[in-house]
């Protein structure tokens, strides 16, 4: 227990001389927020390759130090060209008193990026960004975002810098406003044509029998309602038939009786017999006029369409209930899309949708939306979206492949050129103009891409004056002004 106290002891001994020793370290950065005090200090004053520190000392308002803070730092540098992005977040130490240590590493001679952020208590999380050069005295640094600077405390702006006319002409740099724009969704998705479930008819009997001969004798056969798709030999047709034909004879020799009537619940109920049984009303009609049972029964096709499944051959035998035929009528078809879980909000019920072939193109067919899935497929990411569309040319056939373009309603965004952005790693910035020919880095949250504009998120706002074009020269100028600055 001695020995952990000295060692606490010993840690702040070193942490209050290492903080008094102003030989080694830069002059102090002070920075004032709201709610308190930002002082950092580089060590060694001149950045180098290798170990570098920053030390942080947190202040109240009322200028007691601010002990038990959420301290982050980090040194980067973003990707530029094939240059990955290199540093991240430095090894935080707490030594008491509102004082942190940041160590962290530069790799090489450049200009590194540098953020600090702090949180005590519930309050605010309050922000500092600049930067540090390898070579070059001390840091620059600036509180950002919502943070106020106190009354008194002019924070620096290490990030601004200014080209003349005439070196913004010579490098091509042209500036623009961020507009305000009402943007179309299009949603964009790859399809498969499958026929209408809800139009599929099956053809089955109620008895068992077996086929005499088959009509529609092959898979994708068109049938029109009405025509015979297969005759069937059934002991229960051929009695059904006999017991209709003799119900018949009955009520005719019952005419010339006292009770004309007497038979004709019989006709009635043998004549429902067949027609429960599937035979064709014209069947049934035909036994009336000709009274003559026949041994095959011709069994019809109950819609047009074509032929999708067949399991029946000549001579077959089958069950009650078997599936024989499953027709399906191509004249409205439906496209199953998969759409992406991130754009199902711009998908709704009763949209509009274009389809487009690969095999035509320049055609385009309109479809509607019907029927979005209401989960999602867990591998893919993906929620099945049923377009119909009408098909009576029979441009779409079950099984191809098709584009499908979702329709939304537009909405109003921040719009500005995808040549004012400038990529740093995962991180996206826009040179903000801030006149008398005056510039600064601002980042920006960006969102979807719309041709050659790009939505802003947040960052910047409507009527702001950005770099249009030449960001990657003033970029580099930037970086070359802030390092002769310092140098």
């Amino acid at each position: 227990m001695m020995r952990a106290s000295i060692r606490l002891l010993e840690t702040a001994a070193v942490a209050t001389l290492a903080w008094g020793c102003s030989g080694s370290r830069s002059e102090p950065v002070e920075l004032a927020f709201e709610a308190l005090d930002l002082e950092v200090v580089l060590e060694p004053a001149v950045s180098r390759v290798g170990e570098n520190a920053l030390w942080l000392e947190l202040r109240g308002r009322d200028g007691k130090p601010l002990d038990g803070a959420d301290v982050e730092a980090r040194v980067d540098m973003h990707a530029m060209g094939a240059m990955p992005a290199m540093g991240g977040p430095a090894t935080l130490t707490s030594l008491g008193q509102g004082r942190y240590r940041a160590d962290f590493a530069l790799a090489m001679a450049s200009t590194w990026q540098v953020e600090i952020t702090a949180q005590v208590g519930a309050g605010l999380p309050v922000r500092a960004e600049g930067s540090l050069t390898v070579g070059t005295p001390g840091l620059r640094l600036e509180a950002v975002e919502s943070d106020r600077a106190r009354p008194g405390k002019q924070p620096s702006r290490p990030a601004e810098f200014s080209l003349s006319p005439e070196r913004m002409q010579r490098i091509g740099v042209t500036t623009t406003t961020v507009e305000r724009k009402s943007l179309p969704t299009r949603v964009r998705a790859v399809g498969r044509v499958v026929a209408a479930e809800s139009a599929l008819v099956d053809v089955s009997l109620k008895v068992r029998g077996w086929a005499t001969r088959v009509k529609a004798n092959a898979l994708g056969v068109p049938v029109a309602k009405g025509e015979v798709l297969f005759e069937v030999y059934s002991p229960d047709l051929l009695t059904a038939q006999q017991e209709y034909v003799e119900a018949l004879r009955s009520q005719l020799q019952a005419h010339g009786t006292s009770a004309p009537d007497r038979a004709d619940d019989l006709v009635r109920a043998s004549s429902n017999r067949l027609r429960l049984w599937d035979v064709a009303p014209r069947e049934i009609e035909r036994l009336r006029s000709t009274r003559e049972v026949k041994e095959s029964v011709p069994i019809r096709a109950p819609i047009t369409g074509y032929v999708v499944e067949k399991n029946l051959v000549e001579g077959g035998a089958f069950e009650p209930g078997a599936r024989l035929f499953r027709i399906a009528p191509l004249s409205q078809v439906w496209i199953e899309a998969d759409v992406y879980e991130a754009e199902l909000e711009h998908v709704a019920i009763g949209g509009r949708a274009t389809v487009t072939l690969a095999y035509l193109p320049g055609k385009s067919l309109e479809g509607r939306i019907a029927y979005i899935q209401p989960t999602l497929d867990a591998a893919t990411r993906t929620a099945r979206v049923r377009v119909e569309v009408d098909n009576r040319d029979l441009a779409l056939r079950p099984n191809m492949y098709a584009n499908v373009e979702i329709e939304a309603p537009a909405v109003e965004r921040l719009i500005v050129p995808e040549s004012a952005l400038l990529q740093a790693g995962n991180r996206s910035f826009v040179f903000q103009v801030l006149g008398e020919g005056r510039f600064r880095p601002q980042a920006v949250q960006i969102g979807r891409r719309i041709g050659e504009e790009v939505e802003i998120l947040s960052g910047v706002s409507e009527g702001d004056r950005i770099v249009r074009s030449g960001t990657f020269l003033v970029a580099a100028e930037s970086r070359l002004r802030s390092a002769l600055e310092q140098w």
